[in-house]
């Protein structure tokens, strides 16, 4: 299967990756089939091979999460509700709710004393 993903390049600490096409099985920093874009995560700068990019996704290729998110920023996916995103936006929802509840009975049982 054809991945999407990140190829980290640049000096150390000061990371920055291409945007690649390659094998699943192979290397990180392996030989690719093709360099799609670049991004440099220090000054958020993003170029992207637009023609590239969408004719590797017609042909399949499967984007990595961070590869999606740039492709998104770009516009070259629609966003998409991840359903762990989805997950885990409920599951703060669930939590203010109980903490404001929680501060409600605190505040009530507070005047009630006084």
């Amino acid at each position: 299967m054809i991945k999407l993903r990140l190829k980290r390049f640049g000096k150390k600490k000061e990371a920055s990756f291409r945007i690649v096409a390659c094998n699943s099985t192979s290397r990180r920093d392996g030989r690719p089939l093709q360099e799609l874009g670049f991004y440099n995560p220090r000054t958020k700068e993003t170029r992207l091979d637009t023609d590239a990019l969408r004719s590797r996704l017609s042909q399949g290729a499967q984007p990595t999460d961070v590869v999606r998110s740039l492709l998104e920023k770009g516009g070259l996916l629609e966003k998409k509700e991840r359903p762990a995103i989805a997950i885990g936006k409920a599951k703060l929802e669930k939590e203010k709710l109980l903490k404001s509840k929680s501060k409600d009975k605190e505040i009530d049982s507070n005047e009630a004393e006084s």
